[in-house]
C-alpha cells in the first residue's frame, strides 16, 4: 500500500505497524497532512484481527521448566506468569483503555523529523500552569491517567483552583504511538530538545517539566539546556550519587568512609540493584535488538520481561498487584505489544550507555520527591549538590518507581507542592 505525503520516518512506521496487523492506518487526514509544524488530532484504533492474533499467541505459549526456588530470586515464577496469561488469553479487555485514552484530547506532530503523539489536556482554571510529563521504561503514557483529573481539574479532587496545570502527556520516540528513530541519535538530549520545540509550538511561553525513570532523565536534559521557557523541573528519580561513591560501586569496594546513615543505606541499595537487579539493562544497553526479537514474538515474553520490573519497582514487597491493578499492568503490557514497540524502547538504552544515577549539575530551580519504593532513596544531601537550586524537598512515607501510577493522590499533591513558588513567575 502506497503512503502518501508522508516523511521517511512516518512511512516506515505505518508500513511496519500495516504489516504487523498491529496497527490499524491512520485517519485519511492524517495520512495527507503535509509536513510542516502542523498539529494533528489522533485516535487510537487496534485492528480487531491483531488482538485476536495477540489471544492466539497467549493461549499457545510453550512454558519453559519451574522455577528451582521458592523465590522470585530467579525472576519471574511460572505460577504467577501464567495466571497473568490465562487472564489476558481469556478476559482481558483492551478496549477499555483504548476508550479511556480516546477520551483525552490526543494529537501528533512532527519534529525533527519525527512524528511524537502526545495528550494535551488543558484546565479550566485560568492561570493553569503547563506542565510537561515524560513517562519511563517499562511504562508509558498510562503511568499517568490517574492524575490527569487531579492535576488538571484540582477543586474536583481536594485542591485550589491555583494549583492547577496544563497538562503535556508526549510518548518518547520508539515508545507508544510516537514515531520510532530509524537511525542513531535519539538520546534524552534530543528528546529534551524535542519537548522544547512542542511546548513552543503549543504556544506555551512558560512551563515546568516532570519525569520519572527516563523521564527523570530528560527532565535532567532540559534543565542542563535550560530553554527560555522552562522554569524548573521536579524529578522522583534524582541524579544524586556522588562521584566517590559511584567508583566504590563500580569497583565493588566498600561503601566510602563519613557518610551519613542515610548516605549508607542509598549505598547498599545502589550495591544491590547493580549487583543483582540490572541485567535486563545490562542486556538492552548492548544488545537491544537481541533482546527485542524475543519480546516482539512471544505476548507472554513480554510480559514476563515487563512484570519483572513492576514486582521489583512497586512498594509493594514484590506483589505488585498490591499497587497496580491486573488490568493496570495488562493495559500497559498490551500497550507495548500492539505498538511493537519492544525493541524501539529498548533502544533508548543503547543511546544513553550511562548511569543515570550519577551526580548531575543543574542550576535551575529543581524539586524532588523520594518514593520508599525507588531504585534508591536519594539523601537530601547528595540531591542539594547535584540540583544547586533545590526549590522543593520531600520524603513520602508509600509509592515507588512508578511514583504517579501507584499513588496518584500523593503524587499530585507534590506537583502542587513542587512547583507553587514557581507560578508567579509564569
Amino acid at each position: 500500500m502506497t503512503l502518501p505525503s508522508l516523511s521517511p520516518t512516518r512511512r516506515s512506521l505505518l508500513s511496519t505497524a500495516a504489516a504487523a496487523g498491529a496497527v490499524s492506518l491512520l485517519p485519511a487526514r492524517l495520512l495527507a497532512a503535509t509536513e510542516d509544524n502542523a498539529i494533528r488530532p489522533f485516535r487510537i484504533d487496534i485492528s480487531e484481527a491483531a488482538l485476536v492474533d495477540l489471544r492466539r499467541r497467549v493461549v499457545a505459549t510453550r512454558w519453559p521448566d519451574r522455577e528451582t526456588v521458592t523465590d522470585q530470586s530467579q525472576g519471574v515464577r511460572l505460577a504467577k506468569i501464567q495466571a497473568l496469561a490465562r487472564y489476558w488469553g481469556t478476559e482481558y479487555d483492551w478496549r477499555k483503555v483504548e476508550a479511556k485514552l480516546n477520551a483525552l484530547p490526543q494529537f501528533i506532530t512532527e519534529i525533527d523529523g519525527l512524528d511524537i503523539q502526545f495528550a494535551h489536556i488543558r484546565s479550566r482554571h485560568p492561570n493553569a500552569l503547563p506542565l510537561i510529563i515524560t513517562h519511563g521504561w517499562p511504562g508509558s503514557v498510562l503511568e499517568l491517567l490517574k492524575v490527569v483529573g487531579p492535576l488538571t481539574d484540582p477543586t474536583a479532587h481536594g485542591g485550589r483552583a491555583e494549583d492547577a496545570f496544563h497538562l503535556v502527556l508526549p510518548s518518547m520516540p520508539g515508545y507508544g504511538f510516537s514515531g520510532k528513530p530509524q537511525s542513531t541519535g535519539w538520546g534524552p538530549a534530543r528528546i529534551a530538545r524535542a519537548w522544547a520545540v512542542l511546548m513552543e509550538r503549543l504556544g506555551y511561553q512558560h512551563y515546568v517539566s516532570q519525569g520519572g525513570d527516563w523521564g527523570s532523565v530528560v527532565a535532567d536534559a532540559m534543565a542542563r539546556q535550560a530553554p527560555a521557557g522552562l522554569l524548573g523541573i521536579h524529578v522522583n528519580m534524582p541524579a544524586t550519587v556522588p562521584p566517590d561513591v559511584a567508583k566504590a560501586i563500580n569497583d565493588g569496594d566498600p561503601a566510602p568512609a563519613g557518610l551519613s546513615e542515610k548516605e549508607k543505606a542509598a549505598f547498599e541499595k545502589l550495591d544491590t540493584f547493580y549487583k543483582k537487579n540490572c541485567g535486563y539493562a545490562a542486556m538492552m544497553v548492548t544488545r537491544p535488538q537481541t533482546v527485542g526479537y524475543g519480546l516482539s514474538d512471544s505476548p507472554v515474553g513480554l510480559a514476563a520481561w515487563m512484570y519483572d520490573k513492576f514486582a521489583q519497582w512497586t512498594y509493594s514487597g514484590g506483589e505488585p498487584e498490591r499497587s497496580l491493578t491486573r488490568d493496570e499492568m495488562l493495559d500497559d503490557i498490551t500497550l507495548y505489544w500492539v505498538t511493537n514497540s519492544a525493541i524501539s524502547s529498548a533502544q533508548l538504552y543503547w543511546e544513553n550507555n550511562a548511569n543515570n544515577f550519577n551526580a548531575v549539575d543543574i542550576s535551575i530551580p529543581a524539586a524532588v520527591t523520594v518514593f520508599p519504593g525507588e531504585i534508591y532513596q536519594a539523601p537530601r544531601s547528595w540531591v542539594e549538590r547535584s540540583y544547586h537550586k533545590l526549590i522543593y524537598f520531600n520524603e513520602v512515607d508509600k509509592g515507588g518507581h512508578f511514583a504517579a501510577w501507584e499513588e496518584p493522590v500523593l503524587f499530585s499533591a507534590e506537583m502542587r507542592a513542587a512547583f507553587r513558588s514557581l507560578r508567579s513567575l509564569a
